[in-house]
């Protein structure tokens, strides 16, 4: 919950007590969910460039599976940009960072912020995997309507307003929206794992199902996947 401290944007604040202590066996996995929103959203100069935009904010979820991809602890997060050195240890221990456009929006985004070597973490990206079977995008609200029965909470468009506004309650709502979409992002890939399919409504409105797999295996020792620092 948000301190009572919190002032005009929150670079301040944190919230969170970190917990590091990311051991795990072979036969366990070690995952993240992430999502970020960012302080604007306009092109400049013809060009749309995420890495020019700033992040005001980002949530994930980082958890364990055992061998069969049942999870057995986890726990969602939220960084304010003050806090982001916190986070770094955990996406380095993670198997598999998974996000939704992450590779076209939310890591371009996070480039002035982060060590170099992210960019080249296990990262999967659930909208990329669905263009790769279909050979068309289509928005997370979609999926999970379709896929879940759920909507998306609220907007990027909003996310920037409350950004803007910087009061407590807009702060606590644009944390809110971002640590939504990461549970809305695990979900969508937790029901892919159980159930090797995918729901969505595709550009022309058209309801659709596609087989997908999103298991994998384990690299063969408990090295970390890359060195960020």
């Amino acid at each position: 919950m948000f301190d009572s401290s919190i002032q005009k944007h929150p670079e301040i604040y944190s919230g969170n007590e970190l917990n590091t202590d990311m051991s795990f066996s072979k036969r366990e996995r070690h995952e993240v969910i992430f999502d970020l929103e960012t302080k604007s959203f306009f092109v400049r100069d013809g060009k749309f460039d995420p890495s020019k935009f700033g992040v005001s904010v980002l949530s994930l979820y980082h958890r364990t599976l055992d061998k069969f991809f049942k999870e057995i602890k986890g726990e969602i997060l939220s960084f304010w940009e003050k806090d982001f050195d916190d986070m770094w240890k955990i996406f380095q221990n993670a198997d598999r960072i998974i996000g939704f456009n992450s590779l076209s929006f939310d890591v371009p985004a996070l480039s002035p912020y982060s060590p170099s070597g992210f960019s080249k973490l296990s990262h999967f990206d659930i909208l990329d995997e669905l263009k790769k079977k279909t050979g068309h995008k289509t928005s997370l609200h979609k999926i999970a309507k379709a896929t879940l029965g759920v909507q998306k909470t609220d907007s990027g468009e909003n996310a920037v307003l409350y950004w803007e506004r910087g009061d407590k309650k807009s702060l606590e709502l644009l944390q809110k929206y971002c640590e939504d979409d990461v549970r809305i992002t695990k979900d969508i890939y937790d029901y892919v794992l159980k159930n090797k399919s995918l729901k969505f409504t595709d550009y022309w409105n058209n309801p659709r199902e596609i087989e997908m797999d999103f298991s994998y295996t384990l690299k063969n020792d408990l090295s970390p996947q890359a060195t960020l620092f």
